[in-house]
């Protein structure tokens, strides 16, 4: 049986608890014993809302070992792994923090702020003989998956083109505001915009070089829109933008178009459609589970087994982080390339 603990519980952290309830529940041989956040109102089930639905029932916190200093869960539990759903400012500290102590760790995107601290956390991780994943749930979820497999077997020949993006209301729900705190969160670059950072450097690898444009909205917060052109040397045209100020009734998407030589995937509104050139448009039969699930099912089973992170490693994640420093760079600059 692997013991977790949790440490935070806010928007996605109440996320990660509703799936460690449900692989509990499905006999997947792992506990939930220990829950850490600093704002111990949220043990009383005090919480904001989200952009997503992502956990927001009413939870039965006595079943846990509850605490509000990180520094006391780790000296009292004997745990197999933390999660760490903290603001992004936290995710260094507590991820080493951790692995020194011999335990593994999953962490919540983005990896850090900065590089350097990704580095000091892989560090940790091989000096401790640890694992480190980094969730970033897109690796996981069926309708990027099945993309990811048209790129690497050229199902639909080259990939000429691909546009991806997400955006919605401007998230007001973070502990304290963090989220729309320049120097904590790295604002919608670091935060929402990472994911499909993240998931061009998957599919497509490190660009040659990124131009980027974006704009402060919100005192104080970074940039919230943001348009990103990714220069690779084989010419295709890859862009991918986010929005954080869509308010009103918008609500909240994300999708992406990617042109093959022999077709195009798309994806938009939870509703992949594949479109050969030659041939009928067709659904692919995909996996039901979203990503959350996935990913940490995923982690358990690496440590259950003693296998790689191959879908996330660190080392790749981390590469993430540079693309998106690059891209702020970028934008300080108003759009000049940044070379990587």
């Amino acid at each position: 049986m692997v013991k977790v603990g949790l440490i935070g519980i806010g928007f996605m952290g109440r996320g990660h608890l509703d799936n460690y309830i449900r692989l509990e529940a499905e006999g997947f041989p792992v506990k939930l014993v220990a829950i850490c956040d600093i704002d111990k109102d949220k043990f009383e089930n005090k919480f904001l809302p989200g952009n997503i639905d992502v956990g927001n029932k009413k939870y039965d916190f006595s079943k846990y070992n509850l605490y509000t200093d990180i520094d006391e869960m780790l000296e009292n539990e004997d745990l197999d792994y933390v999660d760490i759903t903290l603001p992004t400012y936290l995710h260094a500290e507590a991820a080493i923090k951790a692995l020194n102590r011999g335990m593994h760790v999953l962490c919540e995107k983005p990896m850090a702020l900065t590089v350097d601290e990704c580095k000091a956390m892989i560090e940790a991780a091989e000096k401790n003989n640890r694992k480190l994943m980094i969730a970033q749930c897109l690796r996981f979820w069926p309708e990027y998956e099945y993309l990811k497999e048209c790129v690497e077997t050229n199902r639909f020949g080259k990939v000429l083109g691909g546009y991806f993006f997400r955006g919605g209301g401007t998230p007001k729900w973070s502990y304290q505001n963090w989220l729309l705190q320049k120097d904590k969160s790295g604002g919608a670059i670091l935060d929402q915009h990472i994911h499909d950072v993240d998931m061009i450097n998957w599919l497509f690898g490190t660009p040659k070089a990124v131009s980027t444009i974006a704009k402060n909205v919100i005192p104080g917060s970074g940039y919230d829109i943001v348009s990103t052109r990714y220069i690779y040397e084989d010419g295709k045209v890859i862009t991918a933008e986010d929005d954080w100020v869509l308010n009103g009734e918008y609500g909240f998407s994300m999708l992406y178009r990617v042109n093959f030589e022999k077709g195009n995937v798309v994806y938009e509104k939870g509703i992949l459609k594949v479109n050969p050139n030659d041939g009928k448009s067709f659904t692919p039969d995909l996996p039901k589970e979203n990503g959350y699930y996935r990913e940490i099912k995923y982690f358990i089973n690496a440590l259950i087994n003693d296998t790689p992170i191959d879908v996330a490693s660190p080392y790749s994640t981390m590469e993430t982080i540079r693309i998106a420093r690059a891209e702020i760079e970028s934008a300080d600059n108003g759009g000049k390339f940044v070379e990587l």
